[in-house]
């Protein structure tokens, strides 16, 4: 648990995204799931993209376009949130981190459901086979 928390600091101040990845972005999103997408954080960027890319090499949720967009889109409810307060929430939590899968199914329930939903449940234990494969893909 600690070094992958070592690792997301040093992912927060060190990596950048790649403009050129929302060229693969916009083939999966619609306009309106893109813009979402484009608001958020430059780090929720990275790990969503990087979370796109191990649901796409996975044998059971590449085969519905709906986890794919869930990698990108499962943590649009954030907001641009800084280092400190990420700290602070795994220190001692933070209400609105805390209700980011809230915030991204009111984001996103007009445009598409289904997605919403799942970015609602994304971190509930109760859950499918599916979405445990998806979970266990994010805490990587």
């Amino acid at each position: 648990m600690l070094i992958s928390r070592i690792k997301q600091v040093y992912q927060y101040i060190f990596s950048n995204f790649d403009d050129n990845w929302n060229n693969e972005v916009k083939k999966i999103l619609s306009e309106e799931e893109f813009l979402i997408f484009s608001k958020m954080g430059k780090y929720d960027k990275i790990h969503s993209y990087k979370l796109y890319q191990k649901v796409k090499t996975n044998k059971i949720l590449s085969l519905q376009e709906i986890y794919l967009k869930l990698a990108l889109l499962h943590d649009s409810g954030k907001g641009k949130v800084g280092l400190f307060r990420r700290i602070k929430k795994v220190i001692i939590g933070d209400k609105i981190l805390e209700k980011h899968p809230e915030i991204a199914f009111e984001k996103l329930k007009n445009i598409n459901f289904e997605l919403a939903e799942l970015c609602l449940q994304h971190h509930n234990k109760d859950v499918d086979e599916k979405m445990k494969i998806f979970q266990e893909l994010d805490d990587k």
